[in-house]
């Protein structure tokens, strides 16, 4: 299992945001946060690409394992 790993499916739409900000604010350059979600993050990926200047696009990846989990790596720059 990943060291810098949340899965928020367990939270409430309005709680997931600002907690894996929170998280990925706390890595260090060249870590990933990597992210249980029981949607596809999406609109996440575009927020972030958006609004965090340290948010490496390019190497953000998702993977769906099932209908309800995905599992995202959102990289610090």
């Amino acid at each position: 299992m990943p060291e810098n790993l949340i899965d928020v499916r367990e939270l409430p739409p309005q709680q997931r945001h600002p907690k894996i900000h929170d998280a990925f604010e706390r890595l260090d350059p060249g870590e990933a946060l990597t992210l249980v979600n029981d949607h596809d993050p999406k609109p996440l990926f575009y927020e972030f690409q958006a609004e965090v200047d340290d948010f490496d696009a390019d190497g953000y990846t998702v993977d769906r394992v099932a209908d309800d989990e995905f599992i995202a790596t959102l990289p610090k720059e």
